[in-house]
């Protein structure tokens, strides 16, 4: 995997939650349709966060004279849990 196609996933990841978004301000009378957006945003948003942790650790790796290919996506009770 590249950098590239990690920030790629990156840009798919934030239209749909963009989407996600808007949807839910015009779906806030129809409970299933918003349970279900509310459901997907909520893995996107974990999925953005276990990619932006991904390229920084290759970014890291890369700058410290290291492989960035040993950078390893992280569990989300890991990426979760960092301080913003």
């Amino acid at each position: 995997m590249t950098d590239e196609t990690i920030a790629d996933r990156i840009e798919r990841l934030v239209a749909e939650e963009h989407e996600l978004r808007t949807r839910e301000q015009l779906e806030r009378a129809d409970d299933h349709a918003l349970a279900a957006d509310r459901g997907r945003l909520t893995e996107v948003e974990l999925e953005l966060d276990r990619c932006w942790d991904l390229l920084r650790q290759r970014r890291a790796l890369r700058e410290a004279g290291f492989d960035p290919e040993a950078a390893q996506a992280r569990p989300e009770e890991v990426v979760e849990h960092y301080q913003q």
